[in-house]
């Protein structure tokens, strides 16, 4: 039912751009798939203060190409890559910052989209993340491996 586009692996290994993965986000739509739009920002585009630029215009790419309303209707993973396997995690106010940014460019129409936050969720972060208000849930990547970790996250959720 669901897939994952723009990982941040495929956006660096690969070399995938904002245009590939709205192109690949079109495909899946139409194949009757929901997908999962990860998006986020590397460390050095954080420390320069470009974490709401870089998440928007890749957003806005895939808005661009099949619509806002389409876009709506997905899922949307927010994915420091800074985070992802490193053990590091945003705090609960950054990851919520840029969810409320996210939510912010939807609009109106952006109001029920799941917005998931994806960078080195653990059961020992996961209850802070979980309670603020513009994050609905976790894209767990590593934890997800070792089954009591993973139901400890399930159980906050």
């Amino acid at each position: 039912q669901y897939t994952i586009v723009g990982h941040s692996e495929r956006r660096s290994i690969y070399g995938e751009t904002n245009e590939q993965v709205a192109h690949k986000f079109a495909a899946v739509k139409s194949a009757g798939i929901t997908p999962i739009l990860c998006v986020g920002e590397t460390l050095e585009q954080r420390d320069q203060g470009k974490t709401l630029i870089v998440v928007a215009a890749q957003i806005e790419a895939v808005i661009e190409r099949v619509g806002l309303g389409e876009v709506c209707e997905a899922v949307i993973a927010y994915e420091p890559v800074w985070a992802i396997g490193t053990g590091k995690t945003a705090s609960a106010d950054q990851a919520q910052a840029v969810h409320l940014a996210i939510r912010q460019q939807l609009g109106e129409l952006g109001e029920k989209t799941r917005i998931l936050y994806g960078g080195s969720v653990k059961a020992a972060n996961a209850a802070e993340l979980f309670m603020q208000p513009d994050i609905d849930g976790a894209l767990v990547g590593g934890a997800s491996l070792d089954v009591n970790e993973f139901s400890k996250i399930c159980k906050l959720a």
